[in-house]
């Protein structure tokens, strides 16, 4: 079964057995920015010098690509200037964290329990129905990151993306980070097949530390 780097992105975050999600800050920047990466990867968009513009609005195929290609569509061309993919990550990460979601809830991946935090606030959980992919996602990262195989272009990029968001525990547990960064950051500097994917992983990961940042010194104020 193909997923999407946001839908990666998200496995590696759910509890398999609560359901809820391990760093879910971090985890919605990372869904946001995957799919976007992904639209780089189709030749819809490109990403060059911290700008996001829509190369092509054709449709990919896939109903989860589609629906952020055509909301981003509508966002850049409503704009009289060209957009910055920081102002994307910070629009599309609720939302786009969402569909993700609910994408793997429709795949079968996972499924929706609902409860009342307190006997009042409405929460939603997402355990782990079927474990297929997530196992061999994990077993693929294993390979590249901690037994060093050569990465193909799509592993890079999740690589880069988990390393970018500060993912290692969720992709690495029980695993001391200095063991793995090292490696992982080796892999989101390496050399790329494309040159305009790369340069989208190195734009798309400055926007990601640029929004954590404010993220975090807002919180801190």
């Amino acid at each position: 079964m193909a997923v999407s780097l946001g839908e990666e992105i998200m496995l590696l975050s759910l509890d398999d057995a609560t359901g809820a999600a391990k760093g879910e800050t971090a985890a919605r920047w990372g869904v946001a920015a995957g799919m976007l990466l992904e639209l780089a990867m189709a030749g819809r968009v490109t990403v060059k010098g911290g700008r996001v513009e829509v190369f092509d609005p054709s449709p990919t195929g896939d109903a989860l690509l589609d629906g952020r290609l055509d909301r981003l569509a509508r966002w850049v061309h409503g704009a009289s200037s060209s957009r910055k993919v920081t102002d994307w990550l910070t629009r599309d990460q609720a939302k786009g964290s969402q569909d993700v979601v609910d994408s793997l809830v429709g795949r079968g991946l996972v499924t929706e329990e609902k409860h009342r935090a307190l006997g009042v606030f409405p929460v939603r959980r997402y355990p782990e129905a079927d474990g297929t992919v997530e196992r061999e996602l994990r077993a693929r990262l294993a390979d590249v990151v901690l037994h060093e195989a050569e990465p193909d272009a799509r592993t890079s990029s999740l690589v880069a993306l988990l390393h970018a968001t500060g993912k290692h525990p969720q992709a690495f547990p029980g695993v001391p980070r200095k063991r793995i960064a090292p490696r992982m950051a080796r892999i989101a500097e390496g050399h790329w097949a494309g040159v305009s994917v790369g340069e989208a992983i190195r734009d798309v990961r400055a926007a990601i530390s640029a929004v954590t940042l404010v993220t975090v010194l807002t919180v801190v104020t």
